[in-house]
């Protein structure tokens, strides 16, 4: 079974298997509509289609504008046109964290070097919305509150179980979010030992939302961390 078959695989089964959500918090299951499977199926055959073992990153969850959207991590609608060549139809998004994430691509070598080392995924694999006061749906993370993030343990922990049954290198992990995100997923891996070590990285929505005009030097320093020694 190639890399692709498997990560369809991994995408097509997904739903929420954790315990109930708090009030006020719903799933976002991007890989129920089959318009995302076709994107998801097509950007894995064109990137995948081989048996080459990958490294893995995880970020916290889908948002609605990236991931949400195409089923891809970190890939809203323009990057996977005009990057990927992935034709679109549907509502064409921006979302900051994926204008990084191409970027650091770029400087990594492009898509088609990127992908060949390195798998996307998160601990939380769906993602989380809830309403504001004035009826905005907005994006919510996994470790938000303290009954979320005990619900979706058991969820997380399958996932990371079919992640790593997959053709992926568990010598190191990189992270996105050195904050919460990383104290979780220390803490999962410290009980269940997925991994020999994790890597932290700045999460690339905190870049570009506060450290913006640094943003060359923050891909500078995730290219060396991913094709350095880890």
């Amino acid at each position: 079974m190639t890399f692709a078959e498997q990560a369809i695989r991994f995408n097509q089964q997904l739903h929420y298997t954790g315990g109930p959500l708090p009030e006020g918090i719903r799933v976002m299951n991007p890989f129920t509509e089959p318009a995302v499977m076709k994107l998801v199926k097509t950007f894995y055959h064109q990137y995948y289609e081989d048996n080459q073992p990958r490294r893995l990153i995880l970020g916290i969850n889908p948002g609605r504008f990236g991931g949400g959207l195409t089923g891809i991590p970190f890939t809203d609608p323009k990057r996977l046109v005009q990057v990927c060549g992935i034709p679109y139809q549907g509502k064409v998004t921006h979302e900051p964290s994926s204008v990084f994430i191409y970027d650091m691509i770029a400087a990594y070598g492009g898509p088609v070097a990127f992908y060949k080392d390195y798998y996307i995924s998160s601990p939380c694999p769906l993602g989380f919305t809830t309403t504001d006061a004035a009826g905005k749906e907005k994006n919510y993370n996994y470790y938000d509150s303290k009954a979320l993030l005990e619900a979706t343990e058991r969820f997380m922990l399958d996932s990371l179980r079919q992640l790593v049954a997959m053709n992926v290198q568990t010598d190191v992990c990189f992270c996105l979010g050195a904050g919460k995100n990383e104290q979780h997923l220390n803490r999962l891996n410290a009980q269940h030992r997925f991994f020999g070590k994790i890597v932290a990285l700045e999460h690339p929505r905190y870049i570009m939302q506060y450290k913006n005009p640094s943003k060359g030097m923050y891909i500078e320093k995730y290219v060396q961390a991913l094709k350095g020694p880890a």
